[in-house]
């Protein structure tokens, strides 16, 4: 009961804190382990035997920030580096043109070289050299190149008829003496129709060939025609026209027969020759009617030339230069 028995009302009794044994066995124990700790020193640092010391890394002291250039050119930079590179470009464009230009004269020139003009075959020492050039494998297609050859033996075997005419009609002067004639235009028929026929009939299907043009073709019929007729002329044989055929080769079997069998031989080539031009007409028509050629390609081919013709211009422009003047002399 001796708890009833203390005073409520007494003073407590004092009570020290530190005198906690929670408190006093701390201090005790952890005394020694805590260094003293200045706050406002730099080099102190708080250990403790359980942990490790963990160097500090020294602090990099700040730089200044500084400002990047910016790395986009000029508008002028950049007009000039465009202005140089078509200047390069340009003086590439050039050096290629010439290039080009000097390879194309080079190939110009051996085209003259490899064209040179060979017919007809002549001796290099001869003063007169060839006039055309001829070459069948290189200018005319397969397909036209037998037919061109025939017409081109046609030729040949127009030229030694002429020929063979000639002597026949020689032959007739020397026992007719009324033969003069003959043989004088047999001489001119043979000057004359040789290169004629060439000219103008075998050159134009050679070029109609070459070149699938409209217009020799046409003046190739033309021109042709009017030799199948004047063969069938030259066949016939008309006295005093300079040709030894059937008519005037008939006459002279009573008179000398060696002569008449001469002039027989040339009416035969005549006939020949007549035969077998109609013979080719056909040929070429039947060629010409396969390469698509028509009358109005021809009047195009033929106005071309004409406008493109150096000639034809120089006329052309003298004559309205000679009318212009005369129009202001009037007024």
């Amino acid at each position: 009961m001796a708890g009833y028995d203390t005073n409520p009302f007494a003073d407590p009794v004092d009570v020290n804190p530190f005198q906690d044994p929670s408190v006093t066995q701390i201090t005790t124990s952890g005394h020694g382990n805590i260094e003293e700790f200045n706050p406002f020193s730099e080099n102190t640092h708080l250990t403790t035997t359980n942990q490790k010391t963990v160097p500090v890394q020294p602090v990099m002291p700040s730089q200044p920030a500084v400002l990047q250039p910016s790395m986009e050119p000029s508008p002028q930079a950049v007009a000039m580096a465009a202005q140089a590179g078509l200047l390069q470009q340009q003086e590439e464009l050039d050096r290629k043109a010439a290039e080009i230009e000097r390879k194309e004269k080079e190939m110009r020139n051996v085209n003259i070289n490899l064209r040179q003009n060979n017919w007809p075959p002549l001796p290099p020492k001869c003063p007169i050299k060839p006039c055309f050039y001829q070459d069948f494998s290189a200018d005319i297609p397969a397909d036209y190149q037998r037919t061109c050859k025939m017409l081109y033996y046609l030729w040949m075997l127009h030229s030694f008829t002429l020929l063979l005419n000639l002597l026949a009609c020689l032959a007739y002067f020397t026992q007719n003496s009324n033969g003069g004639v003959d043989f004088g235009l047999s001489i001119l028929w043979f000057i004359m129709f040789t290169p004629c026929a060439f000219v103008c009939w075998y050159r134009p299907v050679y070029k109609a060939f070459r070149s699938d043009s409209s217009f020799n073709f046409f003046l190739f019929f033309f021109i042709f025609i009017c030799q199948i007729v004047i063969y069938i002329i030259q066949a016939v044989g008309i006295p005093h026209w300079g040709d030894s055929g059937w008519i005037i080769a008939l006459t002279m079997t009573s008179t000398n027969i060696a002569v008449a069998v001469i002039m027989m031989v040339v009416a035969s080539f005549f006939t020949v020759c007549a035969v077998f031009s109609l013979f080719l007409l056909k040929k070429v028509h039947s060629l010409y009617r396969r390469t698509g050629a028509s009358f109005q390609r021809a009047q195009e081919e033929f106005s071309q030339g004409v406008l493109t013709n150096r000639t034809v211009q120089n006329a052309a422009t003298g004559a309205a230069t000679a009318a212009a003047r005369g129009a202001f002399q009037d007024n």
